[in-house]
């Protein structure tokens, strides 16, 4: 018992105490560290220069997890942070990450370590951290206590196998506060289930361009029933940026691993909806099965957890109504379901990756009477504080960015120009004093690793001016990280006219300055050097022409050539010529002139000094150098005559002068504070609205593109369709031609059966027509020999009567004349 208990371990961070920090009177300082994915923090300090922790956070593993830890080289991160007591806002200042393989069992001396990304670019902000490995004096002492037998063997099985998963059911005991999971017979250990909602991102996606919300502001909240109770977070209201406070709801539970493992398994999900008043815009399902393993005895050494970022899914009446989403702008919700018994006291786990600042999650209870969640007071160790400090000094923090370049990235040494060089001031070895030295003088250490380096600028000539009037030039030009944020000008001012090249007078520039080598090449690469070009008029303001921008970072690209110094010391140089354009300052940015510069990087090796003692712009003279000036005290004159500015009068009025003065700048600074706040919040709802329409837009430009790709799709399929229209038009129109041509072969025979029918027509016409006419010749023939014969007819007639009478009386020629009218008709 005692070797087991001896294998678990303590990871003992020890935050002791700070230097370098600005004094903030109205803010506190705490530390936050994150290990294994438990996160413990320091109770808050005053901010001042020095602030005292003295506070020990502590994670308790065994040996097998602390080698594991050791393999993967997983870190321990430590966060700084300015806590306001009033708005409970946290201010992120800079982090430490300590490497665990360096902590060891016996007792090492703590170490300064200085904050990364610190806030405070003009202060070298260090704290002091000890990490020991110590073994848990805790567990030796309970490893002397007797414990409950375990189970025997075949029982718990046997209890498992007379259970069926669908009968398992929680049913709540009211008076001792628990849900009771299995027999209360045998199920006798106490459980705590909590579930964490820390953050949530891209919920805009979730609402459709169709889907109506409500007039009014809308609020949004997380929904979740846990064990029979539902829990809701605290609205918000704004989708694009949702702002939450993480809410932990936590329920106890009376059953053991085994029936809770099988409980877990028969409910295997857990269902986060995002509800706006009673619709649901969209869910989450978390697996619980993984929680609890058969024969899983984790859960009696330290919690187990399910943590992670889920994808919300929309319901599907909005589904079908919702693009496909790529998974970079897919809306999710962090969730930490954690599980863990109720003897340990481990500290809760809430390392999910929020994109926003780590909060401490407010925890919550299911009351079994209620069914509400109740607020729980946050446990935290009593931790001696710091002595209290009278002086106060104003906020460093809103010092403009600028200014903050001379302490982040270069110390000043010196400065020279063509007028010859100024010799920097001497600081005093490390420990001694200085009569002369003004109070508001402070040292500043140099790094180690910092090098000497030289730079100058010679500003050549200027030619090529596309401007409509001859002018003054002057070129203009600042860069603070040098160390002085001062201008630079050529002098005196020459003119320009078109078509010429003039020279620059005074226009050589050297800066002597103490840098890390990595940070002079991220300032050049990343900060241009910009040169102004004003025309000077006498009669009128100064008028800036145009800006010429030379990228410093074209010297480090150059080739590097080597030289001895004074004492003999190996140097290095580098030299970049170039002509670059001068853009107009307003228009369209047209070219005006052309600037040819020279600039030389020389590298005198690393810094001997290791401090260096500069002084306040007030009360420096010239660069570099410094001068204290005593107060002496007014001589007095005799008695009988007094000197005037000994009278009460003249001291009343002085008093009063000052104390106007001294209100002015009380005023004066109470209206920048103003100016500062409102700008800031001006700045603040400026980013708020640019994430708002830059979300918006992505997922605007998310639904066009699944409109492009549907469109794209259809202009395929109509492309498809286009060209079988075509393949089948071509088909028509080849038969429509064949059915022409047959057509017209038809047609074309038809004519010419028609014209033949035609002709044999006429012929037969012109047959019948010869035939008719021959017929009516032969009628005409026929009708004149009828005339004829009725004429010889009737004179035969007449003549036939005049014979009768005649021959009435002679049968005989009668007889003959009758047969020659018979023989006449029969012609």
């Amino acid at each position: 018992m005692v070797s087991r208990a001896a294998d678990r371990l303590l990871v003992v961070v020890s935050v002791l105490e700070g230097r370098c920090f600005p004094k903030r009177p109205k803010h506190m300082l705490i530390v936050e560290a994150k290990f294994d994915g438990e996160q413990l923090a320091t109770d808050p300090v005053e901010h001042t220069d020095q602030p005292e922790f003295a506070t020990e956070l502590a994670w308790e593993l065994d040996r097998k997890a602390l080698h594991q830890h050791r393999l993967q080289r997983t870190p321990i991160k430590l966060q700084c942070f300015a806590l306001d007591p009033v708005s409970s806002a946290k201010e992120n200042i800079g982090y430490i990450v300590l490497d665990l393989r360096a902590a060891q069992e016996k007792k090492q001396a703590p170490k300064w370590y200085p904050l990364l990304s610190n806030k405070y670019t003009k202060f070298k902000s260090e704290i002091q951290v000890g990490v020991i490995l110590e073994t848990d004096s805790k567990a030796l002492v309970n490893g002397f206590k007797a414990k409950e037998a375990p189970p025997r063997e075949g029982k718990a099985p046997a209890l498992l196998s007379g259970l069926d998963p669908k009968s398992i059911v929680p049913v709540l005991n009211e008076e001792e506060g628990y849900h009771q999971i299995g027999p209360a017979e045998h199920c006798r250990d106490y459980f705590v289930l909590s579930v964490t909602v820390a953050f949530a991102t891209q919920l805009e996606q979730l609402v459709p361009s169709t889907m109506k919300l409500p007039e009014r502001q809308p609020e949004f909240f997380f929904y979740y029933s846990l064990l029979g109770n539902d829990v809701t977070n605290e609205p918000f209201t704004d989708l694009i940026n949702p702002n939450f406070e993480p809410e932990r709801a936590s329920v106890r539970i009376r059953s053991t691993a085994d029936v809770l493992q099988v409980y877990l398994c028969a409910q295997s999900k857990l269902q986060i909806h995002l509800c706006c008043g009673d619709q649901s815009l969209g869910s989450t399902e978390i697996p619980l099965t993984g929680l609890l393993k058969k024969g899983n005895v984790e859960i009696d050494q330290h919690p187990v957890a399910i943590e992670g970022v889920f994808v919300l899914v929309p319901p599907n009446r909005a589904k079908q109504k919702l693009p496909q989403l790529p998974l970079d702008m897919a809306p999710t919700v962090g969730v930490s379901v954690i599980l863990q018994k109720e003897s340990l006291s481990a500290q809760p786990l809430i390392p999910l990756n929020a994109p926003t600042e780590p909060k401490e999650p407010q925890e919550k209870v299911l009351s079994p009477v209620r069914g509400k969640a109740e607020s729980l007071q946050q446990r935290s160790q009593n931790v001696p504080s710091q002595a209290d400090h009278s002086s106060s000094t104003e906020d460093e923090a809103t010092e403009s960015e600028v200014e903050s370049l001379k302490f982040e990235k270069g110390t000043k040494l010196k400065k020279k120009a063509d007028n010859g060089p100024v010799a920097a001031s001497q600081p005093n070895p490390v420990g001694a004093s200085s009569s002369s030295e003004p109070v508001s003088a402070q040292k500043i250490v140099i790094p180690a690793a910092s090098h000497h380096y030289c730079f100058s600028i010679d500003l050549r000539s200027i030619r090529g001016l596309e401007v409509g009037f001859p002018i003054n030039c002057i070129l203009r030009y600042s860069y603070p990280f040098f160390g002085s944020a001062a201008p630079i000008m050529t002098s005196p001012p020459v003119e320009v006219r078109k078509n010429m090249e003039v020279f620059l007078p005074q226009s050589y520039c050297a800066f002597d300055f103490a840098t890390i080598p990595h940070q002079l090449q991220d300032t050049f690469f990343r900060l241009p050097l910009l040169v102004e070009l004003w025309h000077k008029d006498k009669t009128a303001k100064d008028l800036l022409l145009g800006v010429a921008t030379l990228q410093l970072s074209n010297v480090l690209a150059s080739e590097k050539t080597r030289f001895l110094g004074g004492n003999g010391e190996q140097r290095w140089r580098q030299t970049w010529n170039e002509t670059v354009s001068v853009t107009a300052a307003q228009g369209s940015g047209n070219r005006i002139a052309e600037l040819s510069y020279a600039i030389t990087l020389e590298d005198y090796g690393l810094v001997k000094m290791q401090e260096v003692l500069v002084s306040d712009s007030s009360q420096c003279t010239g660069a570099g150098q410094q001068r204290h000036v005593p107060r002496t005290q007014p001589r007095c004159t005799p008695e009988n005559h007094p000197e005037p500015r000994e009278t009460l009068e003249y001291k009343a009025a002085l008093e009063l002068e000052m104390w106007k003065e001294m209100q002015e700048d009380i005023f004066e600074n109470q209206l920048k504070k103003k100016e500062m706040a409102h700008m800031q919040a001006l700045a603040e709802e400026w980013k708020k609205r640019d994430r708002e329409r830059e979300a918006l837009v992505k997922k605007k430009i998310a639904e066009y593109t699944v409109l492009e790709e549907q469109l794209q799709k259809t202009l395929r399929d109509l492309d498809k369709r286009e060209r079988q229209l075509f393949s089948a038009e071509s088909e028509l129109q080849r038969v429509k031609k064949e059915l022409q041509a047959e057509h017209e072969r038809n047609l074309q025979e038809l004519q010419d059966s028609v014209r033949r029918a035609r002709e044999e027509c006429a012929h037969q016409v012109e047959l019948e027509r010869s035939k008719i006419k021959q017929l009516e010749e032969d009628k005409l023939r026929l009708q004149q020999q009828l005339y004829e014969a009725e004429n010889k007819h009737k004179i035969l007639e007449k003549e036939f009567q005049q014979y009768k009478e005649q021959q009435s009386s002679k049968p005989e020629i009668q007889l003959q004349s009758e047969i020659n009218l018979l023989t006449l008709e029969k012609v």
